[in-house]
């Protein structure tokens, strides 16, 4: 193997599918990431197929898919000959003739994803005895994988420790710039691993009313309170911001659609029961357009939750 420098998972990677489509052939050979449906490319070796990282197909479709519940070989010189890669609909999105596939575990067993290759051509079988290697390069790739992610807590720690400057004196949330910052640092870590992630924009509704009639402190009042409604319902590692006068921001790390939707309506109800009126929107981070878009999805899901609410009490 060619002198290689793993200073982390992501050139790791790309020195493994360097290597192993010099050794072996195939038009491509992938990194991938399984979250829910999705079937995410974190790296790719691409001679042919067009494939980005970023791009996402449906874990179903996939020969992967078939390989992990044992349905077909790690290693598919022919792999039309397979009746379960023969019927992936991944093979009418794209043409395969060829397959190779391992899986990637975390340290708990569970899948992260795959090390995987395709050919438009039939390859020779002696291209089996390859497996030990691949397998081998795969466990590699593991042990890196499980060592950066066991950080990753521990770096968000650090982080927010660097971010506790960046706050908001009334609440004691992170200010706007301090979201922008956690924002950015949490994208990288997501384009990096695959990681799902959500974002909750909350606003409440009425404030200037309150202000104007009950008085500025009555205003500040509400704000720390909900600050505090919307601490006491994420996890400890979720982020939660005031992104303006009376605008907060919820980024929920790690979180597929399922969990989203859980803090969704837990912030619904518990401000319901404190008696405090807020519009609420959420949207999930899009694995090719990121968190920055995802928070304008929820702020606009936000103001067509204060538009209704409004023709409600009309």
């Amino acid at each position: 193997m060619d002198h290689l420098c793993f200073t982390d998972f992501t050139s790791a990677s790309k020195a493994v599918l360097r290597h192993l489509h010099r050794r072996i052939g195939f038009k491509l050979w992938m990194i991938t990431r399984t979250e829910g449906e999705d079937w995410i490319v974190l790296d790719a070796e691409d001679y042919g197929y067009d494939v980005e990282p970023g791009t996402v197909f449906r874990w179903a479709d996939s020969f992967c898919s078939q390989m992990v519940k044992g349905n077909g070989p790690h290693i598919a010189p022919r792999s039309d000959m397979i009746p379960a890669y023969a019927a992936a609909p991944i093979g009418q999105q794209v043409d395969i003739k060829a397959y190779v596939g391992v899986p990637l575990t975390r340290a708990d067993g569970s899948l992260f994803g795959t090390l995987c290759a395709i050919d438009p051509a039939y390859q020779p079988d002696s291209i089996t005895d390859e497996l030990p290697l691949i397998e081998l390069l795969g466990a590699l790739l593991g042990t890196i994988l499980q060592s950066e992610l066991k950080a990753t807590d521990e770096k968000r720690r650090a982080e927010r420790l660097a971010a506790e400057a960046m706050t908001d004196a009334q609440t004691g949330l992170y200010n706007r710039r301090g979201w922008d910052v956690l924002i950015r640092q949490e994208e990288t870590r997501c384009r990096r691993y695959g990681h799902s992630a959500a974002i909750i924009v909350a606003d409440l509704d009425g404030l200037k009313i309150i202000n104007d009639t009950r008085g500025h402190a009555a205003g500040d009042a509400l704000i720390v309170q909900t600050a505090d409604i919307l601490r006491n319902c994420v996890r400890g590692n979720d982020i939660v911001a005031r992104l303006g006068g009376d605008e907060f921001g919820i980024l929920s790390v790690e979180c597929d659609h399922a969990g989203a939707q859980i803090l969704f309506e837990r912030v619904r109800a518990a401000s319901h029961a404190a008696g405090v009126e807020i519009s609420i929107g959420m949207a999930m981070r899009g694995h090719v357009t990121g968190l920055e878009d995802a928070c304008e999805q929820a702020d606009q899901a936000m103001f067509a939750d204060k538009r209704a609410r409004k023709a409600t009490h009309a």
